[in-house]
């Protein structure tokens, strides 16, 4: 991000003279319509430039985001397929004490038990949620 400060949109002018005051000697007043069209006109200014600087910090945590959610679902696949190759490797070193297909089925079974007992462990988790959030 960039933390230099923003010119002003008006900047306003000398003519060569000492704090802008006319040659005659004369202290130079500025109207209030100039004063309040500087006001409203550094205010626009000051507006579009923290405009600009959201949209930066949103297109920033935009990227990083889809960085976060790329990796995790990379992650994810590496991670399955890691279980899958697991499971494969078990059911050939089973295959070396039983028969094949008895191999097969202990690893499914084994398997399918690991899975009843992840899904009891999370229903046992929401119960004791809605029993913490219940008035």
């Amino acid at each position: 991000m960039i933390d230099d400060p923003a010119d002003t949109a008006v900047t306003p002018h000398t003519d060569g003279q000492r704090d802008g005051a006319p040659d005659d000697g004369t202290p130079a007043q500025e109207g209030v319509r100039e004063v309040i069209a500087r006001l409203y006109a550094d205010g626009r200014a000051y507006a579009a430039a923290e405009a600009e600087k959201q949209k930066l910090r949103a297109s920033i945590i935009g990227a990083g985001i889809r960085n976060v959610a790329i990796f995790g679902i990379v992650a994810l696949m590496l991670a399955f397929a890691t279980i899958v190759a697991l499971l494969v490797g078990l059911t050939i070193a089973l295959a070396q004490l039983v028969a094949p297909l008895w191999a097969t089925l202990i690893v499914v079974g084994g398997g399918l038990l690991m899975v009843l007992i992840l899904l009891f462990a999370a229903k046992g988790a929401i119960t004791r949620m809605k029993k913490a959030i219940a008035p």
